[in-house]
């Protein structure tokens, strides 16, 4: 039923995918500036810093958490770890509410919290069908399956010919997948590739600026061919 009824809206949503990708950037930063306004939870406040970035927000947070805890490989944090990794994002969370977060976490007060639990409850939740997709999109990808996508499988599969800036004859295919790349090369770290982690992070972002699942679903298969 639901693939059904999106191949019924394919051809309404069919210039709204990646044509609209920009735009749905810019949108997801302005509503999460003016959210952050008013919110009042740390973990909150949080996510919409990071979303106020764009789309690439939370990986860059998740990427930057992720390179510094490569001096110990534990995958835990402790308070004083937890606050300067947090300072090295650059997002401005007070002191106190970077206390209060890493207390939230910390359920069992040991001390300690575990990174995968604090990333994983950071990225913006997703509805199981549009994780689905992303996830399909991602093992086609993952060649070697071993949970890392270089950048010459992106090229190899991401399409850029639904992009309006494409079809309009501005941009090539090239200058398209080189700006859609850079998504994926935050906080300085071009490393040529792409975990699971982080492709979820960005989809899961973008996620928030698409209300239809069934224009998600159609993006993602235009985008990598499903």
């Amino acid at each position: 039923m639901y693939r059904e009824k999106c191949r019924m809206t394919s051809n309404i949503a069919f210039h709204r995918s990646q044509s609209e990708t920009s735009r749905q950037d810019e949108e997801l930063m302005q509503n999460s500036n003016r959210a952050l306004v008013s919110e009042t939870h740390p973990l909150e406040k949080l996510r919409l810093l990071c979303l106020s970035r764009g789309a690439a927000g939370v990986l860059g947070l998740g990427r930057t958490f992720r390179r510094l805890d490569k001096k110990y490989n534990d995958k835990q944090l402790n308070k004083a770890e937890f606050i300067h990794n947090l300072k090295e994002t650059g997002l401005q969370l007070s002191h106190e509410d970077a206390e209060s977060l890493f207390d939230h976490f910390d359920t069992k007060k040991s001390g300690l919290i575990s990174l995968d639990e604090f990333l994983n409850e950071i990225r913006p939740p997703m509805h199981d069908s549009r994780r689905a997709i992303v996830e399909q999109a991602f093992r086609k990808l993952d060649k070697s399956d071993d949970g890392i996508v270089s950048v010459e499988d992106l090229r190899a599969v991401y399409s850029p010919e639904a992009h309006s800036r494409y079809i309009s004859g501005e941009e090539t295919a090239d200058e398209i997948f080189n700006k859609f790349l850079v998504n994926f090369e935050t906080d300085g770290i071009v490393d040529g590739k792409v975990t699971l982690e982080e492709f979820m992070n960005y989809y899961s972002a973008i996620s928030m600026a698409i209300d239809s699942d069934c224009s998600f679903d159609l993006m993602i298969r235009q985008a990598y061919k499903l």
